[in-house]
C-alpha cells in the first residue's frame, strides 16, 4: 500500500516507473492476456485518473471492445476508422491532443477531449491496442507515449 501512496504523490516520470514496476510483478506469472489487459487497464486508469482507459483486441478485420476502465465505450471498430483503428493500420502510436481535429473520430463519449492509441504487439503482429482517453485537451505527450508503450510491451 505505501506503493500505491507513492504513486499519488509523484510526477508523471515517477507514476510511470512505479506502475511499470507494478505491471511487470503482476504480469511476470500470468499467462491469460485478457486477465492481464484488465489489470493493466485498471491500474493504468487509478494511477493518472484517466476518462476512459481498455483495450481493443483484433478480431479480423476489426477491432473488439476488450478489457477496460470508465464508461460505455464503442463495441468494435474498422481497421482504418478513429484513432484506434488509425493506430492498427499506421502500426504506431497516436497522440492526439484535441479529438475534434483529427479526421474520423470516433466519438464514443462527448467528453473525451485528447486521446492516446498505443499497439499492442505480439511478435511481428499488432493483437490489440490500448486506448486512454482523457476529457482534458493535451493531456498526453511523449512521457506517456513512451512509458505507455513499455507498459504494453509487457503483455
Amino acid at each position: 500500500m505505501a506503493e500505491n501512496l507513492l504513486i499519488a504523490e509523484g510526477g508523471k516520470e515517477q507514476k510511470y516507473a512505479l506502475l511499470y514496476k507494478q505491471i511487470a510483478a503482476l504480469t511476470e506469472g500470468e499467462s491469460d492476456t485478457i486477465a492481464n489487459m484488465a489489470n493493466v487497464a485498471a491500474m493504468i486508469h487509478f494511477t493518472f485518473g484517466f476518462w476512459w482507459t481498455g483495450f481493443y483486441r483484433v478480431a479480423g478485420e476489426e477491432l473488439v471492445l476488450g478489457p477496460f476502465q470508465g464508461p460505455l465505450a464503442c463495441s468494435r471498430i474498422k481497421y482504418g476508422r478513429g484513432v484506434c483503428g488509425t493506430a492498427w493500420r499506421e502500426q504506431q502510436t497516436q497522440v492526439v491532443p484535441d479529438v475534434e481535429q483529427f479526421p474520423g473520430h470516433i466519438a464514443c463519449s462527448s467528453m473525451s477531449r485528447s486521446e492516446i492509441v498505443v499497439p499492442v504487439w505480439r511478435g511481428e503482429e499488432i493483437v490489440a491496442v490500448l486506448d486512454i482517453d482523457s476529457e482534458h485537451l493535451a493531456t498526453f505527450d511523449e512521457v506517456d507515449k513512451e512509458w505507455l508503450k513499455r507498459i504494453v510491451a509487457l503483455l
